[in-house]
């Protein structure tokens, strides 16, 4: 059985010094284009695939590889499409610095926290976490990894990009009330990734792990006040369709005028269960979300929500990465929303017309 060929017998097939045959592979301009190639068909005819990538990172003191920590199962990330525009904006951005994304999901799925202290990351993002106490950010940071958070956690050290989530849901909750809206609820996000879904109690709000959700209620609140809060167990359309159906089998004088949802995922779901139930949208009930994401499917509809841009998030995240790898100190990013008016909200229904129910 033939052993592995190796850098110098290539180096000596194609009469070059095995630092000149290293070079070449690494495509260094100190090499010559006729060297290269001459070491390029040593390599083929030997079978040599290249240098050790793993020794080469042990080398530069770095292994080419960011990590984008993902709060639900990697499912998830591939279903959401807000999510899928923030991982293609971190790939697009580590790509051109020949940099490898490594996915690492949440608690179903994820390596623990041993394999993480063993995982070689030149830098790690926090995607759409926002968990102030994962054990992998406390791993991360003893081992002084670079950390970015994309809407938290908020941790001195750790570079932040962030969008105006209270700012932007503001604006939603303003637009209903200015159209006569009153009885108002909030379809929320999980607010801890436990599996709870139902209506928010002050104790469960108060352990809240996730930043955007925090800031989203608040938003709300600025403009009604306390308003009942209903968390789904995920970010899924049949979550938020299976929480709008129990908001809205009731009474026309009992059931909320108007739902804020905390995702345009959450909204479609809504969106269903009210069609389901025979009302009206805006005409009995306007509905609003948040992201701006592209749900073709829900046409001729087109969602009243907060639009966030998802892939510069994306493309921040990834940047401010890169800089903290090359020893920079990369400055916060707060990210603009805007609120995008559609066919989902209008007037609030008057009493006449909402008896019907």
């Amino acid at each position: 059985m033939s052993s592995r060929p190796t850098l110098a017998a290539v180096a000596a097939r194609a009469g070059v010094s095995p630092s000149t045959a290293s070079l070449a592979f690494a495509d260094s301009p100190r090499v010559a284009p006729a060297t290269r190639e001459r070491v390029l068909a040593a390599a083929a005819e030997l079978g040599y695939a290249g240098p050790d990538p793993l020794a080469a990172s042990l080398r530069r003191g770095r292994s080419g590889v960011v990590g984008a920590f993902i709060g639900e199962r990697l499912l998830y990330a591939f279903r959401d499409p807000v999510a899928l525009q923030l991982l293609d904006g971190i790939s697009e951005v580590l790509s051109a610095h020949d940099v490898g994304l490594l996915l690492l999901a949440g608690d179903v799925g994820r390596p623990s926290t041993s394999q993480i202290a063993r995982i070689p990351l030149d830098a790690a993002i926090f995607a759409t976490c926002g968990l102030e106490d994962d054990p992998a950010l406390g791993q991360l940071r003893a081992r002084g990894v670079p950390i970015v958070a994309v809407e938290g956690p908020a941790f001195e050290g750790v570079a932040m990009i962030d969008i105006d989530d209270r700012g932007g849901t503001r604006e939603l909750a303003r637009h209903l009330y200015d159209l006569g809206h009153r009885r108002v609820e909030v379809v929320a996000m999980p607010l801890r990734l436990d599996g709870t879904r139902g209506p928010v109690t002050p104790q469960r709000r108060a352990r809240a792990h996730y930043r955007d959700v925090r800031h989203r209620i608040e938003g709300v609140e600025d403009v009604f006040g306390p308003v009942p809060i209903y968390e789904t167990s995920s970010n899924a359309v049949d979550e938020g369709a299976a929480a709008a159906r129990l908001l809205l089998d009731l009474p026309a004088a009992q059931r909320p005028t108007a739902i804020i949802a905390q995702s345009d995922v959450l909204a479609a779901g809504v969106l269903r269960a009210a069609a389901e139930l025979g009302l009206r949208v805006p005409d009995d009930l306007s509905v609003g979300g948040f992201d701006g994401a592209d749900l073709h499917w829900l046409a001729p509809a087109r969602l009243t929500t907060v639009v966030q841009p998802s892939e510069e998030k994306g493309r921040a995240a990834a940047r401010a990465a890169m800089e903290l790898v090359a020893g920079g100190d990369p400055a916060d990013v707060l990210l603009p929303v805007a609120l995008r008016i559609g066919t989902t909200s209008g007037r609030a229904p008057s009493s006449d017309r909402s008896a019907r129910w």
